[in-house]
This record gives structure tokens, C-alpha cells and sequence, in this order.
């Protein structure tokens, strides 16, 4: 594989620039993982503000909502404290695991590849955080809102329990923000020549079924919720196509 210089690089070079890469990459969210373990209450208070009332989309007019949590796991506690110590750390780290990406695969590249390719990474950070702030800010507490207050019977009470919590939490929040890194890939294969606008254009019709099956698997199967969640999934897809080259 020839790098931007005309260098060769052998296979056993290319391992242990990979094996340099991880390193670094797992490295860095073992620090950030430490540094949020020390602060407990801060972190764990963030991930536990959608579930209160002062939460920004339950101030809407006509919106009413409350829930509270249990624990019926003895190690449960302790879990989820680790859990989403690591959640913070990879969202925290997420730069720094690009950076250290595109250091791997730039001297594969040759120079104009390396322009174009490099748009496409500066671009991934921006995309991860307006999507992890999409599924906090928005579909998140859209889907709590949802199933909270659906009941069969009044008989039944809903009782959430923090493991569940979380688990919801986790997919609602660094899935959709690895989603939203598809415009970056289209971007970086279009750089590359692979992918042109007019053959996405051809895929709008499909786009909007996918996006629908995606929606389906992220959130919770209620229809509000995957309406909430299809929107911003389908403005990507036309993002893309904006980005890509002719």
C-alpha cells in the first residue's frame, strides 16, 4: 500500500501503526473513564436529567411528566456507576479516536485523496455531538414520555428500573450519534469516487424505508417515537447528497 510519499509500507509496519492506534485510542478512554469515576454525582446526574420534570422539552406547554426509578439488583448500583463512566469517556474521547483514525489511513492516501478525505473527518466530530445531542435533547425524552404514561389498565403501574434506564439511555444516545457519522462516510467515499449524487438520488425511495427500519430498531417499536427519530435520520441522508460531489 503506497502512502502519500511513494513508501512502502510493509504488512508487520501496517500492524504496528494499528497496534499503535488502539493502544492510544483505548488509552485515552481508560483516562476519561477514570476522570469521570471521579465525579460520580456530576455525571450521574447528567444522564438522569431526562428522567425529571426541569428537563427542557417537559417545560413545553401541555407537557406533564414524572417518573422515578428502582433498583432490585443488589450490584446494579455499581454497574451502571462504571457503565456510564465508559459512555461518558467514549463520547468525551470521540475526536481524539478520529484523529488517531485518520493518522492510520492518511499515509494510504495519496495527496488529493488526503484533501478531500480529510473534510470528511473534520466533519465526524460535528456530526457525532448534534447526534448524540439530538437523541438526548429529543428522542430520548420523547420516548420516555411515551411509554411512561402507556398503560393497558389501570391496574398495572409502571414501575422502571434502573438497569433499563440506562440500557435506553445508551442506545438513545451514542447510537444515534454513531448514525449521524453517515454523511461523513458518504462524504469520504465520494472524495474517493465511489459514490455519486445521482446515484444517491436514485436511492431517495429506499432511503425513506431504511430510515424507517432504522428508526424501528433504535427506538422503542411506538410509531411517535420512530416519527421523532425517522426526521433527522432522513435529513442526513439528503445532507449527503448536498456534500457529494457530482
Amino acid at each position: 500500500m503506497a502512502s502519500s510519499g511513494d513508501v512502502e509500507m510493509s504488512f508487520w509496519d501496517h500492524l504496528e501503526a494499528l497496534r499503535g492506534t488502539l493502544f492510544r485510542s483505548v488509552l485515552s478512554v481508560g483516562i476519561l473513564t477514570v476522570l469521570a469515576m471521579c465525579f460520580p454525582r456530576q455525571v450521574f446526574s447528567a444522564v438522569m436529567w431526562p428522567t425529571r420534570p426541569d428537563f427542557p422539552l417537559y417545560r413545553l406547554p401541555g407537557v406533564d411528566f414524572s417518573m422515578s426509578l428502582i433498583n432490585i439488583e443488589i450490584s446494579a448500583q455499581f454497574f451502571v456507576y462504571l457503565k456510564i463512566s465508559v459512555l461518558c469517556a467514549l463520547v468525551a474521547a470521540f475526536p481524539y479516536i478520529i484523529y488517531e483514525v485518520w493518522k492510520f489511513i492518511a499515509p494510504a492516501l495519496y495527496e488529493n485523496e488526503k484533501k478531500a478525505v480529510g473534510k470528511a473527518f473534520r466533519l465526524s466530530s460535528v456530526l457525532f455531538y448534534l447526534g448524540v445531542a439530538v437523541g438526548y435533547f429529543v428522542v430520548l425524552p420523547v420516548c420516555l414520555m411515551f411509554f411512561v404514561n402507556f398503560s393497558l389498565s389501570s391496574e398495572i403501574t409502571n414501575t422502571i428500573t434502573l438497569n433499563s434506564y440506562i440500557s435506553l439511555f445508551t442506545s438513545m444516545v451514542f447510537m444515534i450519534g454513531i448514525i449521524f457519522e453517515f454523511p461523513t462516510v458518504i462524504l469520504a467515499l465520494s472524495s474517493l469516487g465511489i459514490v455519486k449524487k445521482g446515484m444517491l438520488r436514485g436511492w431517495r425511495k429506499y432511503a425513506v424505508v431504511v430510515t424507517m427500519i432504522l428508526a424501528a430498531v433504535i427506538t422503542p417499536s411506538d410509531p411517535f417515537s420512530m416519527f421523532v427519530l425517522a426526521i433527522p435520520l432522513y435529513g442526513l441522508f439528503e445532507l449527503s447528497i448536498l456534500l457529494c460531489k457530482e
